[in-house]
């Protein structure tokens, strides 16, 4: 429970249907907490309990980030799908771990991408995108700025615990460019990280940007930053830009700055006008009924293991 996504994992299985029967966490105030928000939860006396109960068709799990992989294998091995926060990896020998253990148990290893997986408009684009709206995706930007806030803590300022800045929350903007350009594989061209703002803390990156070339001529463009104005209403003000040869679309996620202090506008500018869609409330996230289906009928519609595990690879 290292990570406050462990809230959105299990609130969005919870809607989709699941039963969330048990917590573990070796922290008792973390288990507490949670506890508030889901008292149903029976709290086990160690991990192996949760391991050991065939009861259990997968584990969600928010570690501190370079602890996930070894978890996630732990899982797998004990016959279980497992569900993590982003970054799903730190280190690429953890990424090659698991695609061992993914191919000797068959269990899946899927990521909570929340920034499009848990958002409105982000849903609704990729129903646009694949339908042929804005034709060809050419090139998709992507903007993640994040308030850094107070109380965080030790992991997250240290590298070999968090990953760096695109590992982290730049993760979330590499599987977006997957998903909605098409391609399938993609070549880091550029990246640049700095720390600009947190002396304090050297081993801290609080700005980072990156340029990949996919492998079928789409081209994207990251950048991601810790820097989000206090004056802001909402902890960031990420967007989306998607280029296509017949339109684009935009999407303010978590706010129309200025304007709503709402999320999940969807503006798109096709030959045929302009539009402005207001989704919050509207789509819904699939992804999480089509994660327990796909769970209990081994197939793969909510997101492939080949997906994830190329959007790990890149960050």
């Amino acid at each position: 429970l290292n990570h406050g996504h462990i809230y959105g994992q299990c609130n969005g299985l919870l809607e989709a249907g699941g039963q969330l029967k048990w917590v573990y966490d070796s922290d008792p105030g973390r288990v507490e907490k949670f506890r508030e928000k889901f008292p149903d939860a029976k709290v086990a006396r160690s991990f192996d309990e949760v391991l050991d109960d065939k009861s259990v068709h997968m584990v969600a799990a928010a570690a501190i980030p370079n602890e996930r992989g070894a978890i996630g294998c732990q899982v797998m091995r004990a016959g279980k799908d497992y569900f993590t926060d982003k970054t799903p990896f730190t280190e690429m020998v953890q990424l090659d771990e698991a695609k061992r253990v993914v191919a000797e148990t068959g269990r899946r290893y899927m990521v909570y991408f929340s920034e499009r997986l848990h958002v409105e408009c982000a849903m609704h684009a990729g129903d646009l995108v694949h339908g042929g709206a804005i034709g060809r995706v050419v090139q998709v930007l992507g903007l993640g700025p994040h308030r850094l806030g107070t109380g965080r803590p030790d992991w997250f300022f240290k590298r070999a615990q968090y990953g760096g800045i695109l590992c982290d929350i730049g993760s979330h903007q590499f599987e977006q460019f997957l998903f909605y350009s098409g391609a399938t594989d993609a070549t880091v061209t550029s990246a640049a990280v700095g720390n600009f703002a947190n002396p304090d803390n050297p081993e801290f990156e609080d700005y980072g940007e990156a340029t990949l070339e996919g492998n079928n001529g789409s081209t994207n463009f990251v950048r991601v930053d810790w820097y989000n104005p206090k004056g802001l209403r909402t902890w960031g003000d990420g967007r989306t830009v998607i280029l296509g040869t017949k339109g684009y679309i935009e999407l303010r996620k978590y706010i129309d700055v200025a304007r709503d202090a709402a999320g999940d506008h969807l503006y798109m500018v096709t030959d045929e006008g302009e539009q402005h869609l207001e989704l919050a409330g509207k789509v819904g996230f699939p992804f999480f009924g089509r994660l327990i289906l796909d769970c209990l009928n081994r197939t793969e519609n909510a997101m492939t293991q080949t997906h994830a595990f190329k959007a790990a690879e890149l960050c």
